[in-house]
């Protein structure tokens, strides 16, 4: 049986942490050792909107400097193509269908009394906590509204930011209450802006000891709002939305620029691993967010909805500018920052992810995963890739639809009146897995 959060918090006091631990190596590990951990999630970001990407019209070297300095996946992917059911997975570990997280709350007011990540689930930030780390979220939560499963009862230290899937960028403007470890505050600043200020306080205030922050962007989600010298940045840009997004991408690669300054100004740089990552795939008639080349966007089970810019940086240790092609997860976070931290990943946590370090290493030149999921409605849409195959039941489709990423990863040619056989056996492996997962426990609720 799976252990619980409530059991892994009991087992981590028992053996004392605070002091040491053992390595996955078998070796004692002071905690002054441990490596920070930083993860920068951005929202609604599509997957050609980097310039590390190919984006030609707006420039993100902050963003960009953390594939420079590490590894930039071609093919890393989401565990929806939404946001609260990505971040239920990622922050789980685990496909967040085992425990029927498969839908949008909608707004909070008419959000599902049962709607957020089940407590049962042990998250990144109480793994890491229970390792010795101190745990800060900056941002957008999106996982839950009623206290047992809103961030500081899910292992988190310090929480600044809003609990809901949206808010507006300007003081004068927000919907949603921005909250500091509790307390409703007001913000004044332009949120993204604010967001940096937070994460670079939490660094500070945390430098000589070992942190996990989540920094968790809601740029570059609707509404459409920035700064205007961010957009002067920009006169070639002529359509006004294009203009608009440009600057919110702007500052949100400042602020991420103003995370990575702080860790090299602390001498904390060599010692932190830093993954970004986007939510899902970019809503390109609402924000011009760019999937290029993929085909399909936000909310889609095509690539264009669950592939996502993926980066990971870790100077003392991981070479740089390294591309890496075979698929990764978000799945994949926790178990990687277990391991960085010095542990072994235990079978009992029966996390769907893995420890990419050896992937990246070269020390495994396996693939770290050979099957991916994607499920939403109960089924009503799915996707499952296997190997370089991928079968896809979309809103367009009254059947599902065949696939070769390896020699088309635009989606174009679907092959599934030629490959029966594939397509078969994908289906049947996607019923298999299926059949063990929860039903979803709500649907997104408008009113």
């Amino acid at each position: 049986m799976r252990s619980s959060r409530r059991d892994f918090l009991k087992r981590c006091a028992a053996v004392g942490i605070g002091g040491f631990l053992f390595s996955n190596k078998g070796l004692d590990v002071t905690l002054g050792g441990r490596p920070n951990i930083v993860l920068i999630f951005a929202d609604d970001l599509g997957y050609g909107e980097l310039s590390a990407q190919g984006c030609l019209d707006i420039p993100t070297p902050n963003i960009d400097s953390v594939a420079e300095n590490g590894i930039r996946f071609t093919q890393g992917y989401v565990t929806h193509p939404v946001c609260a059911p990505s971040r239920a997975g990622l922050m789980a570990g685990r496909y967040q269908h085992r425990f029927g997280f498969e839908a949008n709350s909608g707004p909070e007011a008419y959000a599902a009394d049962n709607y957020g990540i089940d407590p049962k689930e042990v998250t990144i930030a109480e793994r890491l906590k229970g390792f010795g780390y101190t745990t800060g979220l900056v941002g957008k939560w999106h996982i839950g509204f009623n206290p047992a499963t809103q961030p500081q009862a899910c292992g988190f230290d310090e929480f600044f930011g809003f609990l809901s899937g949206a808010n507006d960028y300007f003081f004068g403007e927000r919907k949603n209450p921005m909250w500091d470890n509790g307390v409703e505050v007001p913000e004044y600043a332009y949120l993204t802006d604010a967001f940096g200020r937070e994460a670079v306080g939490f660094i500070e205030r945390n430098q000589d000891k070992p942190f996990f922050l989540y920094l968790a962007f809601n740029a570059v989600h609707l509404p459409m709002q920035a700064i205007e010298d961010d957009m002067a940045k920009f006169p070639e840009i002529t359509d006004e939305n294009r203009l608009i997004y440009a600057g919110m991408t702007e500052a949100m690669d400042r602020a991420t620029g103003d995370v990575l300054d702080k860790l090299r100004e602390l001498k904390l740089e060599e010692n932190t691993l830093v993954f970004f990552i986007s939510d899902n795939g970019g809503p390109t008639a609402s924000t011009t967010s760019s999937n290029a080349p993929l085909r399909g966007y936000k909310g889609w089970m095509y690539e264009g909805g669950i592939r996502i810019p993926f980066m990971m940086q870790w100077k003392g240790r991981l070479a740089a500018g390294k591309v890496y092609d075979y698929p990764v997860s978000t799945l994949d976070v926790q178990a990687t920052a277990a391991a960085a931290a010095g542990e072994k990943v235990l079978g009992e946590w029966q996390l769907d992810g893995v420890n990419l370090l050896p992937y990246v290493e070269g020390k495994d030149e396996t693939r770290p995963h050979e099957t991916l999921f994607w499920r939403s409605g109960g089924g009503s849409k799915f996707a499952i890739r296997h190997g370089d195959w991928k079968l896809v039941l979309e809103r367009e489709s009254n059947k599902p639809l065949l696939f070769n990423l390896a020699a088309d990863s635009g989606e174009t040619t679907n092959l599934a009146s030629i490959e029966k056989e594939k397509a078969a056996q994908l289906q049947a492996i996607f019923d298999e897995w299926s059949s063990q997962m929860e039903d979803p426990r709500w649907v997104r609720q408008t009113a």
